[in-house]
């Protein structure tokens, strides 16, 4: 840069070119200026300042094939306009040799309560960051002493958005590990949570109740709200027969049926993850909890309609594509 460099005068903008939005404008800012003697000193800019972008924090595993995980919600995060961290509790790769079943690999505990020791310090309210931490997305937890661990960060952390992807069942893991953690997330978990999204397999195993029908996901839904106190989004998915994919928001006073036609009749990874850290970062910005869902399930029906294939035996779901 030459002496007493300007950038040219008139608005500069800024784009973000996954929203095609202007995040902010700059007018005539002068970065340096030299002194007589020729030493060069910095000059305030006069410039208008950006808006501080909610922060959002998801606990969850590594997916290794960037569909689904944290890997999935980080990047819903950044389509919707949040600045998302992740803190990992588990590392997860399917296997191709084994019906492409799930790989798992926990991450320590000291390790995960080492993650979220230096992301509250960093973002938490005693921070002094200008932008606090206040919306949290719980995904795969993966085993009793990793849920122990994030129940116990949350109760000192105190947030105010916990919202709740219950990951009840690890393809690949001990029938017998499974159930003492899905037992755990119900006990430990699921009390903190202010929202929670359980797919169909979910909904039935929180709330004990048969779906075979919209009518029993509205009835499942209602269940999970009186057992939690939480907003739910109960998601029908492909599992439930008829040309819409269906989903019940209830949250003790509102009971409304979110439908979109299927983008075809099988699963896509990354969908639930997704939907749950749509609904993470909408909250974060403000959002009601039926607001949240509305958007949420609109964002994800577009990630299905612009899926992405592989050598998988199923598809991921792509949140950058058009809506």
């Amino acid at each position: 840069m030459g002496t007493g460099g300007l950038v040219p005068d008139g608005p500069i903008v800024v784009l973000n070119t996954l929203h095609r939005q202007s995040l902010f404008s700059v007018t005539t800012r002068q970065i340096c200026a030299q002194c007589e003697d020729g030493a060069m000193t910095s000059v305030s800019a006069d410039a208008s300042q950006p808006a501080l972008p909610a922060i959002v924090l998801t606990i969850a595993g590594s997916e290794a094939t960037g569909g689904a995980g944290a890997q999935a919600d980080l990047k819903t995060f950044q389509e919707l306009g949040v600045f998302g961290i992740a803190n990992l509790t588990c590392i997860v790769s399917f296997d191709p040799k084994d019906s492409w079943n799930h790989r798992f690999v926990p991450v320590d505990q000291h390790v995960i309560a080492d993650q979220l020791e230096a992301t509250t310090a960093a973002y938490g309210p005693a921070s002094g960051a200008p932008s606090v931490l206040d919306t949290v997305k719980i995904g795969m937890l993966g085993s009793p002493a990793t849920i122990a661990t994030v129940a116990g960060a949350l109760k000192a952390a105190a947030f105010g958005n916990v919202v709740l992807d219950p990951v009840l069942i690890c393809k690949g893991q001990e029938p017998g590990h499974a159930l003492d953690t899905d037992q755990a997330l119900k006990a430990e978990i699921l009390p903190l949570a202010t929202f929670v999204t359980p797919n169909h397999f979910e909904a039935e195993s929180l709330s004990g109740l048969s779906i075979t029908d919209v009518e029993s996901l509205k009835a499942a839904a209602i269940r999970i709200h009186e057992l939690s106190g939480a907003a739910v989004l109960a998601k029908g998915g492909v599992r439930l027969a008829g040309p819409d994919a269906v989903d019940v928001f209830y949250d003790g006073e509102t009971l409304e049926v979110l439908s979109a036609p299927k983008v075809g009749e099988v699963a896509v990874s990354g969908a639930g993850c997704s939907l749950a850290a749509a609904v993470t970062a909408e909250l974060a910005k403000g959002a009601t909890p039926l607001a949240a869902a509305r958007t949420a399930k609109e964002f994800v029906t577009a990630g299905i309609r612009n899926r992405v294939a592989s050598g998988a035996p199923f598809d991921a779901l792509w949140q950058g594509g058009p809506r």
